[in-house]
């Protein structure tokens, strides 16, 4: 095997069957989906008819029943969701993505979809090709039933489009301004009309056959703000925006020959941005701000009759939705979704991290998972419930000690009681940042890599209260991305940016086992390593290198999950350790950018993902089985693994060569139920035998 034309070294185990060609028979179906996209996106949350609430994060839109908490998900989207619109039969959907790019490196062109909530159906697919960069904007016609879509691109032009819905076939088009465009809709009485707004601008459009002709909002006496973020029309008719400056502006006139919109009113209402405008069904407004984190309630004319502040944990308001009865639905700025009343105030129904997810850590025993990442939380999450048990600030003296960054001295490891959240230890080696670290088998060592090229080795004593440094691995040209305990606890095996693979006697004193070729029949406690001979099948022809992020063997060793730079995970047969293995099951687009960790759950039927802003679990259904979730049919990607090369070791019989392999164990875990976190964010909870999590237990059914 050859990654940017440097061979790669491994032996095979002696003793080795037939390898199995065939795909597993399991199947990738997505089971649930952690957090929502609320800090960089607007107008994202809607109430269907069918009560469920539709919103979306990475290339997944989530339909979430509740109180049922159950969800489901259309999954045709190949690149990150960036608008949703609902049409006025609260029955189908239109959402637009990004721009991306294929495993092969081809361009993947922005697209509107169109598809049924029901059945989850596509309907429609808009604009292929007609888009530049992404889908900025949609809007659905109000007075014509929906017969007609307003699509505004992310191209420097923003051009602004209108399609027929039913026949995907476009109407008109034009360039709308080079200034950002934030929000677009019809004019619900008037499906000629249009209106859009965004930086420094409220333009009003006139649609006539195949022209779009734009007329300019003048703000007159008013000052002019820097941003026009939402608005809605009010009962009347009017136009209401909300703008940077705290402002609900009133447009009561339509704009003349002249081109001028006349502002018949301005109302103070939030302290720095209105960030959300929502009409009732009442015919009061309700407005969201952004620095003052406040819902406020206004009658038709503008006076203020209720108002109530959000926890500054949740973070500004981004959108509102009017639930059943008097219940109002929000989603803020740090990707929470929040249910309540103005008089009862609001409890969060999804949780989810405000930047990107790079740790990963599933519980040994019960349905727990953590995740952390660049916000410095530390996560643990409720498998079951599918909601957030607790989440926690890593910081100390005010110094966060989670990130990716390098300081002059060193991150710091961490370790935690994941019963009190009290911290238990902690260290810090190197100066550089350090990327994976794992507890041995029976929890009585602990492996930190580093991107200094080393590997710390420490003793675990006093219940996993204390750790004494036990030595330190020295041999990498390259710094540390992956490593694994052999099941006895006594060896290591490691990859290295620069692709080697190499065997560590710890319990012999940290030493460099040399003749790796004695390592070939050596069992692991678990795989997470991307190099080795049992796995060397995912790796698809031509590969840099860089294809293969993170890799993780399921408990009952049949099936290992593989997370690729292309924001999909595949499925293969374990081992896979056959050139031109075919194809990995799967093929499902989870999250935008990479796609870094991919976990097994309690009993390897439910395997977890983390990546961008959220956490997703893809649970594994067996074929012919009922599927999880109401999701479509997978799509399957063919991947063709790389052909290993074979030599002759340089001491007898008829060896063969092979890459190494690894994982990450997770046998049970007893109280404190101690965990340990890396400064680059990588958890992983301390195994040690016997006991139980006394709250969950149990197996999830596959």
């Amino acid at each position: 095997m050859f990654l940017r034309g440097r061979p790669i070294t491994m032996y095979v185990p002696s003793g080795l069957g037939p390898l199995r060609a065939e795909l597993p028979p399991e199947r990738l179906q997505l089971d649930w989906v952690y957090g929502y996209r609320g800090r960089d996106s607007r107008s994202n949350l809607h109430v269907l008819g069918s009560g469920e609430l539709v919103y979306f994060i990475a290339c997944v839109v989530v339909l979430l029943q509740l109180p049922a908490r159950r969800q489901r998900h259309y999954l045709r989207h190949s690149d990150c969701v960036r608008c949703l619109a609902v049409h006025p039969d609260r029955l189908r959907v239109a959402t637009g993505q990004a721009a991306g790019v294929d495993k092969d490196g081809k361009p993947l062109q922005p697209i509107v979809y169109i598809w049924d909530s029901a059945t989850l159906q596509t309907l429609q697919q808009i604009g292929l090709g007609s888009f530049e960069r992404g889908v900025g904007s949609l809007a659905f016609s109000t007075a014509d039933q929906g017969a007609f879509l307003c699509v505004v691109d992310d191209s420097n032009e923003h051009m602004m489009s209108v399609w027929d819905c039913a026949r995907g076939t476009k109407q008109a088009e034009v360039k709308s301004t080079n200034e950002s465009v934030l929000t677009v809709e019809f004019n619900p009485r008037d499906s000629s009309s249009i209106v859009s707004s965004g930086k420094s601008h409220v333009f009003f459009w006139s649609w006539s056959g195949g022209a779009l002709t734009k007329k300019h909002g003048i703000f007159g006496k008013y000052k002019k703000p820097k941003f026009i973020q939402c608005f809605i029309f009010d009962a009347a008719g009017a136009l209401l925006t909300g703008d940077s400056e705290g402002n609900i502006l009133t447009w009561t006139r339509t704009p003349g020959k002249g081109g001028k919109g006349g502002i018949g009113q301005q109302t103070r209402a939030h302290e720095g941005s209105v960030f959300a405008l929502c009409r009732r069904r009442d015919g009061t407004v309700l407005s969201g701000g952004g620095k003052d984190r406040r819902v406020l309630s206004w009658s038709p004319t503008l006076e203020l009759l209720h108002e109530v502040e959000l926890p500054e944990s949740f973070g500004a308001v981004r959108t509102i939705a009017e639930g059943p009865g008097e219940e109002l639905l929000v989603g803020t700025t740090r990707n929470a979704l929040l249910r309540g009343t103005l008089g009862s105030g609001f409890t969060p129904i999804v949780q989810g991290h405000t930047d990107e997810v790079w740790g990963l850590a599933t519980h040994p025993n019960c349905c727990r998972f953590l995740t952390c990442g660049h916000d410095r939380q530390l996560c643990l999450w409720d498998g079951r419930e599918h909601a957030l048990a607790w989440s926690l600030a890593l910081e100390v003296g005010g110094t966060p000690k989670l990130g990716r960054g390098t300081s002059p001295g060193g991150l710091e490891w961490l370790v935690l009681d994941t019963g009190t959240r009290q911290l238990l230890a902690g260290g810090s080696d190197g100066n550089e940042q350090l990327s994976v670290v794992r507890f041995s088998p029976d929890g009585t060592f602990l492996a930190i890599g580093s991107h200094d090229n080393f590997i710390y080795i420490y003793s675990v004593a006093e219940g996993g209260r204390k750790f004494s440094r036990f030595g330190r691995c020295t041999g990498h040209s390259s710094f540390i991305t992956h490593l694994d305990w052999s099941k006895d606890g006594r060896f290591i095996m490691s990859n290295s940016g620069d692709y080697e693979i190499l065997y560590w006697d710890v319990a012999g004193g940290c030493k460099l086992l040399r003749n790796r070729f004695e390592s070939r029949d050596r069992e692991w406690a678990s795989y997470t390593c991307v190099l080795g001979f049992h796995v060397f099948g995912v790796w698809p022809d031509g590969s840099d290198g860089t294809d293969i992020n993170s890799l993780c063997r399921s408990h009952h060793e049949r099936v290992v999950a593989v997370a690729d730079d292309f924001c999909k995970v595949h499925l293969f047969q374990y081992p896979c350790a056959r050139p031109k293995v075919g194809t990995g099951h799967g093929g499902l687009w989870v999250v935008w950018g990479r796609v870094p960790a991919p976990q097994f759950g309690e009993s390897g039927g439910s395997r977890l993902t983390a990546g961008g802003l959220g956490v997703l679990t893809p649970r594994l259904a067996v074929l012919g089985g009922t599927r999880v979730g109401g999701c479509p049919d997978p799509r399957f990607l063919a991947r063709e693994g790389p052909r290993p090369q074979f030599e002759r070791p340089g001491g007898g019989g008829t060896d063969r060569k092979l890459l190494g392999s690894g994982g990450s164990h997770t046998p049970n875990l007893r109280a404190p139920n101690p965990l340990s976190v890396l400064g680059s964010p990588t958890p992983q909870f301390r195994g040690m035998e016997g006991g139980s999590d006394p709250n969950f237990g149990g197996s999830s059914p596959v």
